[in-house]
């Protein structure tokens, strides 16, 4: 019986009854450079987020009321930024691996809960014009709104016989339709589409889309890679320049689109649960969205907080299909002729 009573006692201890908070890891007790190099992000932040979620992380459920919301904050950044759960960070904080799990699931919650308000389009006018003005200053590409593309996130495979999941390079993932600005902060953010579906099955049926096509967003595009459909509120490269005006609008459009690539590369350099260098995420299908899409409102805050030096490539292995696709030619004569004026207006 000595077994199960010491397995009881460490349980309480770290547990307590519900009344107890863990504090055994305080983040007055580090330095700065030792949160960035741990938790990817300094004290300033760290706080802040603890402010954020504070109340949600607080509620009495089971054993989670018993870690604190600083130690359950922590918990998670380290998994978002390191990919697995270290055993030796969870000695630091006092608890266990099983803990370390639970806290990710609490804040990864939390910030799900809080995605419209750090993702979202802006809505009053001068906003809007700032938008089209920044994406103006990078390569003189009028009217645009956002820069639009998916990327692929490996996770396990969530069923032997679903195939829903298999990208074109046989392996596990969700495609991620995602739009930024300028600066790479995002504007929109869906995380859960299967990997089988190309891009543009993804965009057809999102509901980025059905606010465009609803006229949400009114005078003004998305700039969207080949992998798209032409449509009146996004405006795709030429298959085959032939004039000096195509030419000039395609490099135009690359270089403004680019924006998007450094934003994905920047979001897997930050988040390394995310670029395939730890493994797959070991989750569902749901949980694994979930978490993608907390990194995404964790990206936008630390964007809000200044920490917005564009990192450089993820190292690992990132499961990022190439899209091998035929260019798509669009059959809406409406969207042609706005990018012919487009062409004729800006690039002639």
């Amino acid at each position: 019986m000595a077994v199960p009573v010491a397995v009881l006692d460490c349980d309480l201890l770290l547990y307590g009854r519900g009344q107890r908070t863990l504090d055994r890891f305080r983040l007055e007790d580090v330095t700065d450079e030792y949160l960035v190099a741990t938790y990817g992000f300094p004290r300033r932040f760290i706080r802040y987020l603890v402010e954020l979620l504070g109340a949600s992380l607080s509620r009495p459920t089971q054993r989670s009321r018993a870690i604190s919301p600083e130690t359950q904050v922590l918990a998670a950044l380290g998994f978002y930024t390191s990919g697995s759960f270290q055993t030796r960070m969870g000695d630091a904080m006092g608890i266990s691996q099983a803990s370390m799990s639970r806290c990710v699931a609490n804040v990864t919650e939390a910030l799900v809960e809080r995605a419209s308000r750090f993702i979202r389009f802006p809505e009053d006018e001068a906003a809007v014009q700032g938008l089209k003005e920044d994406f103006y200053g990078l390569a003189g590409m009028p009217g645009v709104l956002g820069v639009v593309d998916c990327t692929h996130v490996a996770i396990k495979a969530p069923n032997a016989e679903d195939l829903s999941y298999v990208n074109r390079k046989g392996l596990h993932s969700l495609n991620c339709l995602m739009v930024c600005d300028a600066r790479g902060a995002l504007l929109s953010a869906e995380t859960h589409w299967p990997g089988s579906l190309p891009d543009c099955a993804v965009l057809q049926q999102a509901a980025l889309a059905s606010q465009f096509e609803n006229a949400l967003h009114k005078d003004g595009w998305l700039l969207g890679d080949s992998s798209f459909f032409l449509r009146t509120w996004l405006m795709t490269p030429l298959h085959i320049p032939e004039t000096p005006a195509e030419y000039r609008y395609n490099m135009a459009h690359s270089a403004t689109h680019n924006v998007i690539e450094r934003t994905f590369r920047t979001i897997r350099s930050r988040f390394r649960c995310l670029d395939g260098s730890k493994g797959t995420l070991q989750y569902s299908p749901e949980k694994s969205s979930h978490i993608i899409l907390a990194c995404c409102v964790l990206h936008n805050i630390s964007l809000e907080h200044g920490l917005d030096v564009w990192s450089s490539p993820a190292t690992g292995h990132v499961e990022q299909p190439e899209e091998e696709y035929e260019q798509m030619e669009s059959m809406d004569s409406e969207a042609c002729r706005i990018r012919q004026e487009l062409l004729l207006t800006h690039f002639s």
